[in-house]
């Protein structure tokens, strides 16, 4: 059963979504991840599996498909 840890709902619907990780601080996007999204608060909550293979994806041997330039803004 679904149960936002953020915001306590038990609403949400499926989506795919992309994430920025940091890895060796270094900024990674993986793209298409299946998520459950909370419908009152947005928050995204992926499943085991998927979690596991997203680490395995950005540490393990997976070349990325593509290169991105990125712009950084700093909030201070």
């Amino acid at each position: 059963m679904f149960k936002c840890h953020v915001c306590g709902s038990t609403e949400y619907h499926d989506e795919v979504v992309s994430e920025v990780f940091q890895i060796d601080g270094k900024p990674v996007l993986v793209e298409d991840i299946p998520a459950q999204v909370c419908l009152r608060c947005g928050e995204e909550i992926f499943s085991r599996e998927t979690t596991e293979k997203v680490r395995l994806l950005v540490h393990g041997k997976a070349k990325p498909i593509k290169s991105v330039q990125m712009d950084v803004f700093a909030y201070a």
